[in-house]
């Protein structure tokens, strides 16, 4: 089988469809990855093969929602320029994934590299740090939440509103209409999202190949003394401010502290940090097979490697999201959350010391084993393609 797969242009992102991609070719089947726009994909082993449309240039000093509505519109314009194909694998970020598989007639299958969009009573949504509830109260607050949303993508919905009508495909009018109703593959851990009944969604947990990266030879923890590996991702390493009282917090508690900074930080500033240990970059998984604590902006790759490996967290997130993620990490009794807007190195050394010592939160996170990863997301879409294939057929 063909597959067209869109998806915006994160590294993160783009990591797992990569190693979906090499899941697929394994197999025998073809993934043409389709990207708007003449510029370089970040991320240099994307494969097999890659298509350009469009010739704009992306505008990064738009805001993020503009440059998203810039992409889907792209894409949608691209229609005709598209190869031949079995099926769609589209980034629930990217709607003209939804409106170009209908417009073609073709499976859709969704994939949630970051918490899934499906709606569900008493979630709300991803962005929102607020806690599962499907009382009156709180279904009333998400409707409240939902609709704030639509005015912030008002920009975007309007795109996808004006492709369903040129394509002639039905209202779409956000979204979550652009979802998948066959399959949703999540990288969340299977249970980690809060309750969902009657749902396509499929939690493989992290896509990926596997990594064998080995622990830094030049970091030597003292075993004596917690280890605390803290890193708030590769966009917001530059948080100079939160990395300081992470590290007085770290130190207050008595732990070791590694920080991964991810280029956000100068040389100098890295040194006054006053951390045991700090990086540019460090082997991630490595790393947390080595520590008793994680302390996160609560990106998903981040928090779902630190559950593989019962690590309990310490989540002060930032954007996108990373408050949903969090929410959830309190839900499931894992870790514990800091609003980055409040943050004092006292309340924050608590929080450390209590994560530290009160063994409910290492034993809940050991709860969560490896979700099966790209095998199991290679055998979900085989098993929805297949027959949704031989039904375009017979008709």
């Amino acid at each position: 089988m063909n597959f067209i797969a869109f998806c915006p242009p994160y590294a993160s992102h783009l990591r797992a469809f990569k190693a979906l991609a090499d899941g697929l070719s394994a197999r025998g089947h073809g993934v043409t990855f389709v990207m708007p726009g003449r510029f370089d994909v970040p991320w240099t082993g994307l494969c097999p093969q890659v298509l350009h449309v469009g010739t704009e240039v992306e505008d990064t000093t738009r805001s993020a929602i503009e440059r998203s509505v810039w992409r889907t519109d792209t894409l949608c314009r691209s229609i005709d320029a598209l190869p031949p194909a079995d099926a769609i694998l589209g980034d629930q970020t990217e709607p003209a994934s939804g409106l170009i598989a209908d417009a073609l007639g073709l499976p859709l299958i969704s994939i949630a590299c970051a918490l899934p969009f499906e709606r569900g009573a008493g979630i709300p949504l991803p962005f929102l740090g607020w806690p599962f509830d499907d009382s009156r109260r709180g279904l009333r607050r998400n409707r409240g939440g939902e609709r704030i949303a639509r005015l912030i993508l008002r920009q975007q919905n309007a795109v996808i509103a004006h492709w369903a009508d040129r394509f002639g495909i039905g209202p779409r009018r956000e979204l979550g209409d652009c979802l998948s109703p066959l399959l949703t593959l999540s990288q969340t851990l299977p249970g980690f999202d809060f309750p969902r009944s009657h749902s396509v969604i499929v939690e493989t947990g992290p896509l990926r190949a596997a990594g064998n990266e080995a622990f830094p030879a030049d970091i030597e923890p003292d075993p004596s003394r917690p280890f605390v590996y803290a890193s708030l991702g590769t966009i917001q390493g530059h948080r100079e401010a939160i990395l300081r009282k992470i590290v007085a917090a770290c130190h207050r508690a008595g732990a070791q502290v590694l920080v991964s900074h991810a280029g956000g930080l100068s040389e100098q500033a890295a040194r006054d940090l006053g951390a045991t240990w700090v990086r540019e970059h460090v082997p991630q998984e490595a790393v947390l097979d080595r520590a008793d604590l994680c302390i996160t902006h609560a990106g998903l790759n981040t928090a779902m490697e630190a559950l593989m490996r019962g690590v309990p967290m310490l989540a002060i997130p930032i954007a996108y999201d990373q408050p949903g993620v969090a929410a959830r990490l309190v839900h499931h009794g894992v870790g514990l959350r800091h609003s980055r807007r409040w943050l004092d190195t006292g309340s924050l050394s608590r929080s450390i010391s209590r994560l530290l010592t009160d063994a409910t939160f290492r034993d809940k996170a050991r709860s969560f084993g490896p979700g099966g990863g790209v095998p199991l997301a290679v055998a979900r879409i085989e098993d929805v393609v297949t027959p949704a294939r031989q039904l375009v057929a017979a008709q």
